[in-house]
């Protein structure tokens, strides 16, 4: 009967008095025997959350670019079917590696790792070679699809998403990932400023920025996706805008210089938050467009801008919405034209039409 069943190489071990194995299976093996519920099933009736197609050719192109050096974590899986493990010797120490057989007529359900299972199927029909590798595979045994639902429940209760910061701080092949690392070191207000690891900095935190904030900001300054290629002159000019912008505004060269207290200026202005550091990207961008060669003497006025959050004829309904600081996209682009005006900078049609909505707002809506 052994042709009849799937054979993996396993270790045996126990959880809550249940079995459950380890495995190594081949990636080509993966899309033929290991499923997910169908879309169409109601929620209630499936073990697992809806497909996200827009995350497959993503774990794709992942999977086919670095074919040298990618990683993946195990799935998990549950079985409903007659499994055998036969152990390799009846040695105590020995008696848990062993031969697990599957049924070829067994169900196999994805508990985690739906996202992954897709796209190597994806990336195998990209890079057939891909196929011999193999992946770990967590089985349980299936007692039936309310336990397959508790088994999803409890996998991803405990799961916390990496904060943005630190996923920047490891990506080594995200080549603006390093680009934003390197103005940590060569921009004096990000240099020992910024916050690595987190994406919110506290009250008591002796940091200014985020390294997201500055990723993101560099991002808009540059006007460069993740993926675009970045150039010595990139680097070159981010440092030289970020240094010479801080140049122009006296609190920040007060934190260079450790004669202000981080938390006071935080609460204190706008411009050490996240949504006016993006929006000074953006400025920057359309500043050394319009002005290649001479934009650091275009940032002069700057210095004359009032960046306190108590000034709500400014800032209200820009980079404050009811009196706290708001990431919002439009919150952006608004704080962003108020600086633009200050230096001078024309308007396109959308930032305009959003002028005319903010001027009809009362300024006071800054306030709580």
């Amino acid at each position: 009967m052994e042709a009849f069943n799937y054979q993996f190489t396993a270790l045996r071990g126990i959880q809550a008095g249940r079995e459950y194995y380890l495995a190594m299976c081949p990636l080509k093996l993966i899309p033929k025997i290991f499923l997910f519920d169908e879309e169409e099933i109601p929620a209630e009736l499936r073990a697992q959350r809806v497909l996200n197609k827009a995350r497959v050719p993503e774990i794709a192109r992942y999977l086919v670019a670095n074919p040298k050096d990618y990683v993946f974590s195990a799935l998990t899986v549950s079985v409903d079917g007659d499994i055998v493990f036969q152990p390799f010797s009846d040695k105590s120490n020995e008696r848990n590696a062993g031969m697990l057989s599957v049924p070829m007529t067994a169900r196999f359900l994805v508990n985690d790792g739906q996202h992954r299972r897709a796209g190597i199927e994806e990336a195998l029909k990209q890079n057939h070679d891909l196929g011999d590798e193999s992946i770990a595979v967590v089985f349980f045994l299936d007692s039936g699809l309310a336990r397959s639902q508790q088994v999803f429940a409890d996998l991803n209760k405990h799961a916390i998403r990496p904060t943005r910061s630190i996923g920047i701080l490891y990506d080594r092949r995200n080549v603006f990932a390093q680009l934003a690392l390197s103005l940590l070191d060569t921009v004096p207000i990000f240099r020992g400023l910024t916050e690595t690891e987190k994406t919110t900095i506290s009250n008591r935190s002796t940091k200014l920025f985020t390294l997201s904030a500055v990723y993101q900001a560099t991002q808009a300054l540059l006007q460069k996706g993740k993926n675009d290629a970045v150039t010595k002159a990139d680097y070159q000019l981010a440092t030289d805008y970020w240094t010479k912008l801080s140049e122009r505004i006296p609190e920040w060269q007060l934190a260079i210089k450790r004669k202000a207290g981080t938390a006071d200026l935080r609460s204190q202005y706008v411009h050490v938050h996240g949504v006016t550091l993006h929006a000074l990207g953006s400025v920057g961008a359309a500043l050394i467009a319009t002005y290649p060669d001479s934009w650091p003497q275009k940032l002069a006025p700057l210095e004359q801008i009032d960046w306190r959050r108590a000034n709500l004829q400014l800032w209200g309904g820009r980079a404050m919405q009811h009196g706290k600081m708001s990431k919002a996209a439009q919150s952006v682009t608004l704080t962003a034209n108020a600086i633009k005006l200050a230096l001078g900078l024309s308007l396109n049609v959308e930032e305009m039409a959003l002028e005319r909505l903010i001027e009809q707002t009362p300024r006071t809506r800054g306030t709580p």
